[in-house]
């Protein structure tokens, strides 16, 4: 794909896919617009890049699509100074959006694979306000630290509250909940010390994470 190519596909992919699913932060859309999404991709699905779809990544992981990334990077509402938690580096292609428009970005993912090309795709963009860590986070990722954001990027069969008590108040906490065909991304603000508001943005899909809570159920 020539240059001319690629930046005609990503203006495309701004202004026919991301914008239309009502992403209209002048912030969050400088930064989708150039943060190089095409450098975040595997080399064999790069021609692929700017599509609306989620991308495989291996591990029956997927990169997210291009308007669930702008519609969850809208919504964390991140100032320049915040602290992010994100749970499923992935492809680190969110990491370096939500690193452009926040403070610094935990990022933790289960494997490690993962972490280590996400580590080279953001050192080659000089992006370095990212702290990478690997981890099993599916229920929840207790560091002793308080975050002004966190970002879930695979699915929750179930709402659980293993994430709440790590925002601070005011902190902003985004899931994709739900089991297909009925998922749906919430935003869920903690209002006060024991106190949360949940917010349904859109309906969508992803695949779990891995080892992500769900009920025991029982066949008869």
């Amino acid at each position: 794909m020539s240059e001319m190519n690629v930046e005609q596909a990503r203006f495309n992919m701004v202004e026919q896919q991301i914008r239309p699913w009502e992403v209209l932060d002048p912030r969050v859309l400088e930064v989708l617009q150039h943060t190089p999404r095409e450098r975040f991709v595997p080399d064999h699905l790069r021609n692929l890049a700017f599509s609306d779809m989620n991308l495989p990544l291996g591990h029956g992981e997927v990169m997210l699509s291009p308007k669930q990334e702008g519609r969850i990077a809208q919504a964390a509402e991140l100032d320049p100074s915040e602290q992010v938690l994100e749970i499923g580096t992935g492809s680190g292609y969110l990491t370096a959006c939500l690193a452009r428009l926040g403070g610094h970005v935990t990022s933790v993912d289960i494997h490690e694979d993962f972490l280590e090309h996400a580590g080279d795709r953001l050192e080659r963009e000089a992006i370095r306000n990212v702290t990478l860590k690997a981890g099993d986070a599916a229920a929840g990722w207790d560091d002793g630290k308080r975050y002004d954001a966190i970002v879930v990027t695979g699915g929750l069969p179930e709402l659980h509250t293993g994430f709440h008590h790590s925002l601070t108040v005011g902190g902003r906490l985004l899931l994709i909940v739900g089991e297909v065909p009925i998922m749906e991304g919430l935003l869920i603000t903690r209002v006060g010390d024991d106190q949360w508001s949940t917010e349904s943005l859109f309906d969508t899909w992803l695949p779990p994470l891995v080892n992500a809570p769900r009920t025991r159920r029982f066949d008869f």
